[in-house]
């Protein structure tokens, strides 16, 4: 029987990732507790799906549902509507036109839920199953690293790193949330583990392109992780008998090695197939945004209907005058400790990125380096810069969910980094699980235990 012998090596080699799949999601589905079958309050995915199969963009009815991140777009004066207003007469339906301006993968991958279950479908556990892919996947890429030599890991330490970032990072909290920011995420985050894996040595530079580029159709920012695939096909080109540079050389020195000895007509082929899915995804996106919103580069989060839309009118979605907020948010939020119940509180901008995952700092000092462990590293600062610049920390949140668009790139530079995995690692480990399952019990359900600023302005504890 050649197909069962064949089907043996497939299924010995899956079984451990589908195990690592089943037993996140069935965590997630259970940390959902009583909300897991019920529609989440700000469903935006549902809504797009339920546009897309009524054979339009637009809101069906054109009445926003909620008042949560909706897009509306005056097709008179071409930019958006009069501030603060959710419901318009029915003579200007035509004027003014209401959109879900997030990238619309995720509805996509709900749409055949909605065609059965309508408006209705229990959003937030399909998003809950679903995010088993993403420590799933995070062990494929593991394993891919250690069986190309990448990696010095042991299948222990894979395992560690699986399940730390399964439940001790933001990805928990997010996993069990259901509603359109968090989906994003959950969708976005098994693309990226796929793109790094498919992008090593540049093997798959065609799916490396297709999953690059489904992950920007979830979350766009995730788009600047493309100088790992950059460097990973200059990498392969360069001739393996080269002398190795003195240990002391400078970067500068090694930099310039790099660049000299690459053989750039050997990288053509590779990123013009990397470069391919990108731009018939890329054109669909910005097919997409012209129909809306008469230009292929506005997705439409400039003509959300939200508090704060003079500020990005005044400096836009994404400048440097957001950067110092939002660092603070990064490196220093935590949480507000009184004297009287609940004695503890979490400003809305979350927690610190440390606090919540303090095993990520060994990633800020790798025992050993390669060119992949610089190009995971420069794709990492990339999008860690861009996420800083935007109008807004990730605001609601638990913790610094932004990190998610590079989470798995940081993963793969605590494997590659070459520290030991010790009992230090165990402890801060079993902290940062303890913390995010608070995360995912509280948030959301639990209010008491956060602030209830409005305004965005509060980060830290008011004296």
């Amino acid at each position: 029987m050649p197909g069962r012998v064949a089907f043996a090596p497939v299924w010995k080699r899956a079984r451990l990732p589908a195990a690592i799949f089943v037993c996140s999601a069935v965590v997630y589905s259970l940390f959902l507790g009583g909300r897991a079958f019920s529609p989440s309050a700000d469903n935006h995915y549902v809504h797009l799906a339920h546009s897309f199969l009524s054979g339009q963009l637009g809101v069906v009815g054109n009445v926003p549902p909620g008042m949560n991140d909706w897009a509306c777009y005056d097709t008179q004066e071409h930019g958006p509507c009069p501030a603060n207003q959710f419901r318009f007469p029915a003579s200007q339906a035509e004027r003014y036109r209401w959109y879900v301006s997030f990238p619309a993968l995720p509805a996509v991958l709900i749409m055949p839920l909605v065609a059965i279950g309508g408006l209705d479908v229990p959003d937030r556990l399909f998003w809950a199953i679903l995010a088993g892919l993403g420590p799933a996947l995070l062990f494929l890429l593991l394993r891919t690293l250690r069986e190309r030599g990448r990696s010095e890991r042991s299948l222990r330490d894979d395992l560690l790193l699986t399940t730390l970032f399964a439940f001790g990072t933001v990805f928990f909290f997010t996993a069990v949330q259901g509603t359109v920011w968090f989906a994003a995420h959950v969708v976005a985050v098994p693309l990226v583990a796929l793109f790094a894996m498919w992008s090593l040595d540049a093997r798959r530079p065609a799916l490396a392109g297709l999953a690059l580029a489904l992950a920007f159709m979830a979350r766009p920012t995730t788009m600047f992780l493309a100088p790992l695939f950059v460097l990973e096909a200059m990498q392969a080109s360069r001739p393996t008998d080269l002398p190795s540079l003195d240990e002391a050389a400078s970067i500068w020195r090694r930099l310039a090695h790099f660049l000299r000895t690459t053989r750039y007509r050997e990288t053509v082929r590779p990123l013009a197939l990397f470069a391919l899915p990108i731009l018939v995804v890329g054109a669909v996106a910005m097919w997409m945004n012209a129909a809306r919103f008469e230009n292929p580069l506005e997705f439409g989060h400039s003509y959300l209907q939200i508090f704060w839309r003079p500020r990005i009118e005044k400096w836009g979605l994404v400048n440097f005058h957001y950067f110092g907020k939002n660092l603070a948010v990064f490196v220093a939020a935590l949480p507000w400790l009184s004297a009287v119940p609940p004695y503890l509180k979490i400003s809305r901008h979350g927690l610190a990125l440390w606090v919540t995952t303090p095993n990520l700092l060994l990633s800020l000092w790798p025992k050993r380096t390669s060119t992949t462990l610089v190009a995971l590293y420069v794709s990492v600062i990339v999008v860690a810069i861009l996420d800083l610049c935007y109008q807004n920390s990730g605001w609601v949140q638990f913790g610094y969910r932004f990190s998610l668009d590079y989470m798995i790139p940081l993963f793969a530079v605590m494997a590659l980094g070459g520290r030991r995995f010790g009992p230090g690692f165990i402890l801060l480990m079993v902290f940062s699980i303890a913390i995010n399952a608070f995360g995912a019990v509280t948030f959301d359900r639990a209010w008491q235990f956060y602030d209830g600023d409005p305004t965005q302005n509060i980060i830290f504890h008011p004296d």
